[in-house]
């Protein structure tokens, strides 16, 4: 096995007939890391994306069907304009245990507000609106650039210069290789973010690298849970001091996420009071503790498949 060993993207597969459920009921030689930059925030397009998403026409095309919930591959055109998107419908979402259920499409859309709260925007626009198959979670298609190297296993004992190490995982043969991600600014800006919504879902094929330099992030349905529920890939810089810009930008979600002010008022209608006041209080941990979090040993650190 090469070392390191870029771990393939997701692929995915649609179908001419989309599905949806009922109602809840080998790379060869070692690749360089990808280094997402640090783009600007993004700037008025992201609002004609938002108006596009809201209120355009979405034609279903296709249908996801790797995705665990129903994910619709659609066209959406408003006034001229024409993009590929993504639609969730709530009547396609599985129940799961630990959320309430028909929540998932909000809390992507939470996530969406959130990124856009740090100016970083890392999720792509997204809305909450109806469509063919009733209300739903809309968002920007991202095509990801395939040769970006986000994460790799090596069967070195350390990770190598521009990644960060995770842990050992599995592999075919039965041995163990270390589980590496790039030391790029952008994931780590995510490695926050996602510590900040509690994101109980962080897997490789979830990182859109795009061929901009951006990079992005999707599928953020299992976020914002009262109890601690982080569980990712992005644990290499556990333990460690954010960035004088991490510290920055949570000191102004602390006065974002304010009762009463728009940040707040707009997550009241996503998510519960208490789920809010969790949020409030996970920032303010980040902002005393001035730390990446480490995994707290009473949930699953790594998400299941993690890639």
């Amino acid at each position: 096995m090469p070392a390191p060993e870029r771990i393939p993207a997701r692929r995915m597969t649609y179908a001419d007939t989309p599905d949806v459920p009922a109602a809840p009921g080998d790379p060869t030689g070692p690749p360089a890391p990808a280094s997402p930059g640090v783009p600007a925030p993004p700037g008025p397009s992201a609002a004609a994306d938002v108006e596009l998403l809201a209120h355009g026409e979405l034609t279903v095309r296709g249908q996801v069907r790797e995705a665990s919930n129903a994910v619709l591959f659609c066209t959406v055109a408003h006034q001229g304009r024409e993009a590929d998107c993504v639609y969730k419908p709530v009547a396609g979402e599985r129940p799961l245990w630990d959320f309430p259920d028909g929540t998932l499409a909000q809390r992507e859309v939470a996530a969406y507000e959130l990124s856009e709260a740090t100016g970083w925007g890392l999720v792509p626009p997204t809305v909450l609106r109806d469509g063919p198959y009733g209300e739903g979670m809309v968002q920007l298609w991202i095509e990801a650039d395939p040769g970006a190297n986000l994460l790799a296993l090596t069967e070195d004992e350390e990770a190598g210069e521009g990644w960060k190490a995770v842990g050992p995982a599995q592999v075919g043969d039965g041995g163990t290789a270390l589980l590496v991600h790039a030391d790029s600014p952008a994931l780590r800006r995510l490695a926050v973010l996602d510590a900040v919504i509690n994101n109980g879902d962080r897997k490789g094929g979830h990182l859109l690298p795009a061929p901009d330099g951006r990079l992005y992030a999707i599928d953020h349905g299992v976020t914002f849970n009262v109890e601690d529920k982080l569980r990712t890939l992005l644990w290499g810089w556990a333990g460690e001091e954010l960035p004088a810009e991490a510290v920055e930008v949570l000191a102004g979600l602390g006065g974002a996420l304010a009762p009463g002010t728009p940040l707040a008022t707009r997550l009241a209608e996503l998510l519960t009071a208490a789920e809010v006041d969790a949020l409030r209080a996970r920032v303010e941990v980040l902002r005393r503790t001035r730390r990446h979090p480490e995994p707290s040993g009473q949930w699953p650190a790594i998400p299941w498949p993690p890639v």
